[in-house]
């Protein structure tokens, strides 16, 4: 698996945090940005992460802002991409589970370093169940396809 991710200004410290979490989990990731605190637009990187994933390039996205929501706004307008925010293990599980949540963000703000990595770790290891699941997920996409076009 491959996984793209990336941050905002607000999300950089904890978005370092995570890095060391995918190294020992060892998955294989490309670091999008941003790489310093100077202040800069989380829409850009939110843009950044959910077209490689959409683009297929990478399996899954990691997103980091101040509270998480604003990545997952951002996400969410490009086809093909279900990011959610997810501050528990519960809600993580859950999002891959049922949902096939193929972008996960997080706030900084919002979290602490050790919840968030545990977080990642479940949002990782959790397969997406299918069956009644895919329907729902099917309907989904078919509602941002009806909107596409």
């Amino acid at each position: 698996m491959k996984l793209a991710i990336a941050s905002d200004h607000a999300g950089f410290h904890l978005k370092q945090q995570l890095l060391e979490t995918l190294k020992e989990l060892n998955v294989e990731f490309d670091d999008l940005g941003t790489f310093d605190e100077k202040s800069v637009d989380y829409p850009d990187y939110g843009k950044k992460v959910a077209e490689g994933v959409a683009e297929g390039k990478y399996e899954q996205g990691v997103l980091i802002c101040g509270t998480g929501l604003g990545m997952a706004i951002t996400a969410n307008k490009v086809r093909g991409i279900r990011a959610v925010t997810a501050h528990d293990v519960f809600s993580a599980k859950m999002a891959r589970m049922h949902n096939d949540a193929n972008v996960l963000t997080m706030g900084e703000r919002v979290v602490g370093p050790g919840v968030a990595a545990e977080v990642l770790k479940a949002w990782l290891a959790t397969e997406f169940e299918g069956g009644r699941h895919q329907r729902r997920v099917d309907k989904m996409t078919a509602l941002e396809e009806a909107w596409v076009n």
